[in-house]
């Protein structure tokens, strides 16, 4: 009777054991990381993706799956993306995403390709620290907004270095700003300036159209930039909501 009370004790631990190591409460986390940029005053951008990492609340790194390749930034302006990684996170925080990127980075002015010289995100990759908390079992996205207009610095004697400046836009807390500018084919900036002084901004492409992505819901204050002896447009009290685009007309410069 002893031997069979032990017995029927082991199974019940086995199965309690066994119960626990698959925890059916275990939760997905689908995951994907799209990219854009503002336009700039060059003709190609190019960066050399080689991996996206992402780091959880644990400090784990994960290697999503990723689209590796060359990517003109240039053609991923006023709204376009592009998906360049996802996966299945089992963490429901990501505090921190990391761009590897390869040696063939160039950019292309007046016609000619020049190397881009980026040695400390071959070494260790672009950070990025972010607070994102995700949902369970349903595609949870960010993008990065890669700005190529202030990343690429001339250093002289025809040699150029990228230093990226990037930011992480969470899409569905955040809105949009867009519209158009005229005449066209002038070069402007244009910004969007919070109550607080925050700042965001873009440039205008060469079809006259803009669109600064990623600002938290609030009201702001919009102005286009052109360049001299053109003078600045400004527009008060430009409300922005979060998943919509708050479309502000054409701006006559």
């Amino acid at each position: 009777m002893k031997k069979l009370m032990l017995l029927l004790i082991a199974v019940a631990t086995g199965i309690t054991t066994t119960s626990c190591n698959n925890d059916s409460t275990a939760k997905n986390y689908p995951y994907t990381v799209r990219m854009t940029d503002a336009p700039g005053p060059y003709e190609k951008v190019n960066i050399d993706l080689q991996a996206v990492e992402v780091k959880g609340s644990t400090g784990q790194t994960v290697t999503l799956n990723t689209t590796a390749g060359i990517y003109d930034l240039l053609e991923l302006s006023n709204g376009v993306n592009r998906l360049i990684a996802t996966s299945t996170l089992f963490d429901a925080k990501v505090s921190q995403i990391r761009l590897i990127l390869g040696p063939n980075n160039t950019v292309v002015v007046g016609g000619i390709t020049y190397p881009l010289s980026t040695p400390s995100a071959e070494q260790s990759g672009l950070k990025l620290l972010v607070n994102q908390t995700l949902e369970a079992d349903i595609q949870n996205e960010i993008m990065i907004d890669f700005d190529a207009n202030v990343s690429v610095i001339e250093t002289g004697n025809g040699t150029y270095k990228l230093k990226p400046v990037l930011r992480t836009v969470v899409t569905a807390i955040s809105g949009n700003i867009i519209g158009s500018i005229t005449p066209i084919g002038m070069f402007a900036t244009v910004s969007a300036t919070s109550s607080a002084g925050v700042v965001y901004s873009s440039n205008v492409n060469n079809l006259g159209f803009f669109q600064i992505s990623g600002i938290p819901p609030g009201t702001y204050t919009f102005t286009v930039t052109p360049l001299l002896p053109l003078l600045p447009a400004t527009r008060t009290e430009v409300i922005v909501s979060a998943g919509v685009s708050t479309n502000v007309g054409v701006i006559a410069l």
